[in-house]
């Protein structure tokens, strides 16, 4: 998929402020300060569609991008980000949990992952509760420029090892570095054949 267009198009506190219609929607997530926006940026072409910060967790609403005029690339707020306040992290959870589980446009559900750790907890469980409620998602491991090839190769092949001690199989995965853009043509490629799907089918 080549990307010609894509625009910021509304911020939304919860899924009923969502824009109508009934394009497909990608919307990508992950724990504060895992690079989502430079993510979401590389994959769009643009330098600052979304705002990147050297301060997590600043996504706190649900944010659209219109891409070719055709689909959504939604920005979901971060999770597990301690110095948030009790009351800022339920209303987060109850608004991502509300997008995820109400909008029968999203079509997929990109979780993101520092390549460079081990699995950590929330991620572990989050992946858990996506797939109690049927959630479709992909895996998508970023950073991993700054880890050698040989050794981005080992510390995701053990992370999936991991998740495969309590899934019967992978979900789609996705090796990504915002820097040397790599996964970019991999994620633009399969948005391109889930839009070829009826949306909410």
């Amino acid at each position: 998929m080549i990307v010609n267009s894509a625009r910021f198009h509304i911020s939304s506190q919860s899924v009923e402020g969502c824009p109508a219609g009934m394009k497909h929607e990608f919307a990508f997530i992950g724990r504060s300060n895992v690079g989502k926006s430079s993510l979401i940026n590389m994959l769009t072409g643009q330098k600052s569609l979304a705002m990147t910060s050297s301060t997590p967790g600043k996504t706190m609403l649900i944010n659209h991008f219109l891409i070719n005029d055709q689909w959504y690339l939604v920005d979901l707020p971060g999770y597990g980000y301690a110095q948030r306040s009790r009351a800022d992290r339920d209303r987060l959870l109850k608004m991502i949990r509300g997008y995820i589980l109400g909008r029968a446009q999203m079509t997929c559900l990109f979780l993101l992952i520092d390549g460079r750790h081990k699995p950590q907890a929330n991620d572990m469980e989050f992946m858990r509760w996506l797939g109690e409620n049927g959630v479709p998602f992909c895996i998508v491991f970023t950073k991993l420029d700054k880890l050698s090839s040989s050794a981005a190769k080992a510390a995701t092949a053990a992370y999936c090892a991991a998740i495969l001690e309590e899934w019967e199989e992978l979900p789609p995965v996705f090796r990504t570095s915002a820097v040397d853009k790599r996964g970019r043509n991999e994620i633009l490629d399969y948005i391109e054949q889930l839009c070829r799907l009826p949306v909410g089918g």
